[in-house]
């Protein structure tokens, strides 16, 4: 009886690791135009505000946030960075930044519409948003105006939990405040493009987030599949290493 939850366990073991790698290849693919509502695409709406600037605590640390415009995005996620990955020693460790958890690359408008994003790839650092093309024509049809890396500024637990839930494909909606801050104890100080046709160092948008919103969530089949594949590995890798060590070898009939 061992012998045989032993062979299942291993099957469960071979099935659910190529699910997972099965899910892993099209769990953030980025989905085809028409799955968006291309009208909601349109370009951020940015105005003057008049929220005072503000101190804020977040893990200790005390951050003077100062408002500069009002600000509301719609756009389809292509990217991020988590302040608290592994790899990044500049957030927590030399910065003390725990006000920024999350950077979101995020694209609108013709770079929607016309599809471009998918002959494209997207990859975030600490803190850049980087899109490579193939060749100079898929390049020409991409607009870096239509593309912003946004670092946000996350104070409420419910906006940081609907935030963190973001991921590649997602549609969403963001507003607050485009903000600088800073953080007297170490000087440390980070300001904000006001503008989407800036580059190079100092041209991401840096939100103070009021409402995180996903608009329609991208996969959803392909990242269930993963999730689900991703614990029944577990568990059949426990329960198959378990049934090694336990199961006595099966003996072969003696002849005489």
């Amino acid at each position: 009886m061992l012998q045989q939850f032993q062979a299942i366990s291993r099957w469960g073991v071979i099935i659910t690791f190529l699910l997972l790698l099965l899910s892993l290849l099209y769990k953030d693919r980025l989905p085809d135009p028409d799955y968006y509502e291309i009208g909601r695409l349109v370009d951020p709406v940015q105005e003057s505000t008049y929220r005072s600037p503000f101190w804020i605590e977040a893990e200790g640390q005390r951050y003077y946030v100062k408002p500069l415009y009002d600000y509301a995005l719609e756009g389809v996620v292509v990217s991020f960075h988590d302040a608290d990955s592994f790899g990044d020693i500049w957030h927590h460790d030399r910065w003390k930044d725990f006000l920024n958890v999350r950077d979101l690359c995020v694209i609108w408008g013709a770079n929607v519409s016309n599809g471009v994003y998918r002959e494209m790839s997207f990859d975030n650092d600490s803190w850049t948003c980087w899109a490579y093309w193939p060749d100079a024509q898929t390049g020409a049809n991409f607009s870096m105006t239509q593309l912003s890396n946004n670092h946000l500024l996350v104070s409420d637990d419910y906006v940081k939990e609907a935030l963190m839930s973001a991921e590649p494909g997602d549609h969403i909606r963001i507003s607050g405040q485009l903000a600088s801050y800073e953080n007297p104890s170490n000087n440390f100080k980070r300001g904000s493009s006001t503008r989407r046709d800036d580059r190079g160092n100092g041209a991401c948008e840096t939100i103070y987030v009021e409402n995180f919103e996903i608009v329609s969530k991208a996969n959803v089949r392909w990242r269930g599949v993963y999730t689900f594949s991703a614990w029944s590995l577990g568990l059949s890798l426990t329960a198959f290493l378990i049934l090694f060590f336990i199961t006595p070898p099966v003996r072969k009939p003696t002849r005489y």
